[in-house]
Parts: structure tokens; C-alpha cells; sequence
């Protein structure tokens, strides 16, 4: 069924771009056999559409003529679909294909392979290997929760979803409504920057702790989108990258060095045990949770609370 479709929406495309005016519906009827084994004029109708914005989707662009008969005509001018020269020079082209390289964990794999294919029909030099300039690099952006391709798409399509969320300090789940902004990575975990309609407020919310589908809905937005650079300080923020004071913890040896690399100040204590003065900020306690056993909170008592608090809810599961 792939394959029909692909060799059906070629088809289209060529006779769109091949004639010099403007073709009817039943013109192009008569011209692909596909459309001549459609069963009824409606099943043509319907399959003529879907094809014509998948085709507008894929960037081509048909134009809409009528004619004195008041008769509707479709074309695919060549001067309006022709990419103009791709000049990219071989450090721009390994940027390309490293950001390629970066997806190939995730769902977008094919849609940058695909990219980087579409700038060799527009003219990249052959003798540029996008890959190759760089190859001893090999970036990686895991992405394994389900919650990350349709918060992406609502994300770009700017529609407000439903999700049931559960927080670290939480046993079970609550339902969230968002109008979400962005996805942002952060120490190898992805995050949602949005508005939570229930709260009247921005939040973060980080896709591991997303339970369930993620369910779009066709309303407008009610709150104002900020810009990319406010979006990635909020994440920042909440997920603990803005410290304005110190904590001190007692870090397992050879133990927990995302923490040792952030440390300010380490002292031995013997027994297995060094001493930490870390930065805190909002966000710390969920990063101290995941090292589990490793890690004991001196100072401050909040902190330590906090701590204690998220290990209970997830022993109580």
C-alpha cells in the first residue's frame, strides 16, 4: 500500500510539473491509473485531496487556476518549485551532517537523512562528505520516552495537550493540560517547558515521569509564547541549573561524578567517603535521588528533607 501510494503521489507530482497549463480534476483522472481504478467520484475526490496537500506538505507548490468555464485547474509552475544554489561550504556541510548523526536514536532519523539528501539533489558538491570531516565524533541524543514524538508535534503545531504526570515526590500520577512550548534536553533527561492551564503558570515537566498517552487537543492557546532563549532558562531553572547557594553532601569514592564535577570544594573523610560543597538550586534533590545509597545530604535540612521525601514515594512505588 506504501508503494501504490508513493508511485500514485509521483505521479501526480509529474503531471502537476510536466504540463504547461492548468490540468482539471478530471484530466488528471483520466491521465494516472490509479485514479481510474477509484471506485466512485467520491472515493476520487477524497483521494485527489489527500494527495494534493501531502504533495503541498512535501514543499511543492500547486497553484489553483480557474478558468472562463469557472472550471478548476491545477499546475506545478518550475520556476515556483526550483530550490535556488545551495552554497555550503565543507565546515557548514559537517555541521549538517553531525546534527544528523546526533538523531540517529531517535524518531527523527529519517526525517534528517532524508534532509541531508535533499541538499544533494539542490547542488551540495560531491566531494563534500557531511559526515566524513568530523567522523571521529559520534553525538548521541538518546530519546526512549513515548511521551517525546507527539509532545514534538504539538509543539510545532502549537496545540495544547493532556498528559497524567507524576511528580518525583508523588506515589501516583495527576492529569496535566498544557500548552506546551518546547522540548529541551538536560543532563541526558528531555523536558517540557509550558503553560499548565490548571495552575495559571508556567512549568517543567520532564517526559520520564509522563505515565500513559500523550492526548493533543484542537483549542487555541491562552497564553503567550516566550522565546526560545527565556524557554531554555525556565528549564534551566526548574531543573536546577540556577544555584544561588551551597550544599553540603557526603558522596560514596568512586562515586557520582556528574556530582564531583560540579563540586566546589572536596575533602576526604576515609571510610570510603568524601565530603561535597555543591551549588544548590531548584531541582537538586531530584538529582541527588538518582544516586540512590551514594549520597547522604549534610546540610541544608530542606534539602535533606526533600531528599527523604522523594525516596519514600518511590518506595512506596
Amino acid at each position: 500500500m506504501a508503494i501504490a501510494k508513493a508511485e500514485r503521489l509521483m505521479n501526480l507530482a509529474l503531471c502537476l510539473l510536466g504540463t504547461r497549463r492548468p490540468l482539471s480534476k478530471r484530466e488528471l483522472r483520466d491521465s494516472i491509473e490509479a485514479y481510474l481504478e477509484a471506485g466512485s467520484d467520491d472515493s476520487f475526490n477524497r483521494m485527489f485531496e489527500r494527495d494534493k496537500d501531502d504533495l503541498r506538505e512535501l514543499g511543492l507548490v500547486i497553484e489553483t487556476v480557474e478558468n472562463l468555464d469557472g472550471e478548476v485547474g491545477y499546475r506545478a509552475g518550475r520556476d515556483s518549485n526550483r530550490l535556488p544554489p545551495i552554497t555550503l561550504d565543507a565546515e557548514e556541510a559537517a555541521a549538517l551532517g553531525l546534527a544528523a548523526k546526533v538523531w540517529q536514536q531517535a524518531r527523527l532519523a529519517g526525517a534528517a537523512s532524508g534532509a541531508l539528501q535533499k541538499l544533494r539533489a539542490a547542488g551540495l558538491p560531491e566531494d563534500v562528505d557531511p559526515y566524513g570531516a568530523h567522523g571521529a565524533l559520534e553525538p548521541r541524543i538518546p530519546v526512549h520516552e513515548a511521551a517525546f514524538e507527539p509532545l514534538m508535534l504539538a509543539c510545532r503545531d502549537r496545540r495544547p495537550v493532556v498528559f497524567d504526570y507524576r511528580k518525583a515526590n508523588a506515589a501516583r500520577p495527576e492529569p496535566r493540560q498544557v500548552e506546551p512550548w518546547a522540548l529541551e534536553c538536560w543532563r541526558g533527561h528531555w523536558y517540557l517547558a509550558g503553560w499548565d492551564r490548571d495552575r495559571r503558570a508556567e512549568r517543567v515537566f520532564r517526559l520520564s515521569r509522563i505515565t500513559g498517552k500523550v492526548r493533543s487537543r484542537s483549542a487555541s492557546y491562552t497564553a503567550e509564547v516566550p522565546d526560545v532563549v527565556t524557554v531554555r532558562e525556565t528549564v534551566a531553572s526548574w531543573a536546577g541549573e540556577t544555584a544561588d547557594r551551597s550544599a553540603l553532601i557526603r558522596l560514596r569514592k568512586d562515586a557520582g561524578y556528574p556530582l564531583r564535577a560540579k563540586a566546589s570544594a572536596v575533602r576526604e573523610l576515609g571510610d570510603g567517603w568524601d565530603e561535597l560543597e555543591i551549588p544548590y538550586g531548584h531541582g537538586l534533590d531530584a538529582w541527588l535521588v538518582e544516586f540512590g545509597p551514594d549520597v547522604v545530604v549534610v546540610e541544608p535540612a530542606e534539602l535533606r528533607a526533600d531528599v527523604v521525601d522523594r525516596l519514600r514515594a518511590v518506595a512506596k512505588g
